[in-house]
């Protein structure tokens, strides 16, 4: 890459050693994308996890003297104080978290532990140039808010916080945002539960092209949380950082504009059939569950307040957690709805994320939720066996203890 005379100074160690590993990783980047430059960002999201080796690169940087010089906000890990009296974890585990928090509040990280920051608190505006990592945000401000960001890991992002810059490739381009596969659906999804499927088969697909989706006429504008469900499916079955739906996101207006000089590859046709089979394949053989989880990404305050329409006052009978933003705990807190929650058996929790320790003790049993991606990440943890269903369906097993 073509680097600024400041640039190569911090190469050079000249800024000190955690700028110069920083720098160094940027700069790879670059290369390996054949980046002319560096740019500008003017804020980050770090997808900050608790495991080790996330919070090894940062303890390398802090130590070597670097801070963030650009807001960054992170990911959730989880939260100790809440979690920890209810299920068994190690004392490494709670060592690694307890580490992991300090290290990033030294490095100058906003500790928001929340996987939608473009939602609250990170909100970039159209055009603006970022660099987020964290699969459901990706999508979701370079799609719905017209933002710029590459598909950064958390190490990528840390760096961009350090530095301020990041290399100018990918989607932070004109020419690679433009759509590459067209996407016709005959149906209008009626919950984010239907979008996150939707997203789910889009993702299985198109591999890491831009799809445009065409939908009927839509009769309202889809809420943020189905687009939110959309990306973060598409993001996790496939390599989908980026995508268009005509008349709705603004990059699309009109399928032409979408495509700009593009002609599409190939077409895509979804059906309602699809979707069905997509909840078929990813769920196991229904029957007893052991836990309700829901809130991957974290749920909103909109999503708290259903799970309290479709309740009605009626007890659950296991163990049931929403995951959410400090934020949205807060509000449903003040709103009376935790509380109302709790006596119905739901917990609420911040600062928490499905792919963490503290949910093992449920692994060798069966649990249930409206989103592929929690599945997904529990699976990774080695969860024996899950359903994914929507919100109303999860309720009512929560209720019955079985499906």
């Amino acid at each position: 890459m073509n680097l600024s005379m400041e640039e190569k100074d911090i190469i050079e160690g000249k800024k000190g050693k955690g700028m110069k590993k920083a720098m160094g990783l940027l700069n790879a980047v670059g290369k390996a994308f054949d980046a002319e430059y560096l740019v500008k960002v003017s804020r980050t999201h770090v997808a900050l996890s608790a495991q080790e080796g996330d919070t090894y690169w940062c303890e390398l940087l802090v130590d070597g003297g670097a801070t963030c010089c650009v807001p960054c906000t992170t990911n959730p890990g989880w939260d100790v104080c809440s979690l920890s009296p209810y299920y068994a974890v190690t004392q490494d585990e709670l060592s690694l978290v307890h580490r992991t928090y300090d290290v990033y509040k030294r490095i100058g990280a906003v500790m928001s532990l929340n996987c939608t920051p473009e939602l609250e608190l990170n909100v970039p505006s159209f055009g603006e140039i970022i660099a987020f990592s964290e699969s459901s945000a990706t999508p979701y401000v370079n799609s719905v808010l017209g933002a710029r960001s590459n598909r950064e890991s958390s190490v990528s992002a840390l760096a961009s916080a350090i530095i301020g810059k990041t290399p100018l490739y990918g989607l932070l381009l004109d020419e690679n945002r433009l759509g590459t596969l067209q996407v016709n659906i005959n149906f209008i999804p009626s919950e984010a539960y239907d979008w996150g499927l939707l997203g789910w088969y889009v993702g299985m697909h198109v591999g890491n092209e831009v799809p445009v989706l065409q939908f009927p006429d839509f009769p309202a504008q889809p809420r943020p949380e189905d687009l939110l469900y959309f990306g973060a499916e598409a993001n996790t079955s496939g390599a989908v950082p980026m995508f268009h739906i005509v008349g709705v996101t603004p990059e699309a207006p009109t399928l032409e504009t979408a495509f700009g000089t593009n002609i599409a590859k190939s077409t895509l046709n979804i059906t309602t059939k699809d979707l069905a089979e997509i909840e078929r394949k990813l769920s196991d053989e229904p029957g007893d569950i052991n836990m309700v989880m829901l809130g991957c990404p974290h749920y909103t305050y909109g999503q708290v307040c259903e799970i309290e329409n479709l309740l009605a006052g009626r007890q659950v009978i296991i163990p049931f957690w929403v995951l959410v933003s400090d934020t949205t705990l807060t509000i449903a807190k003040r709103s009376g709805k935790q509380q109302s929650l709790e006596l119905s058996g739901v917990n609420l929790v911040a600062g928490t994320c499905v792919d963490q320790p503290c949910f093992k003790s449920f692994e060798d049993g069966m649990f249930i939720t409206d989103s592929p991606k929690a599945a997904y990440y529990r699976e990774g943890r080695g969860q024996k066996g899950f359903l994914v269903r929507r919100l109303s369906d999860c309720i009512e097993a929560a209720i019955k203890g079985r499906v």
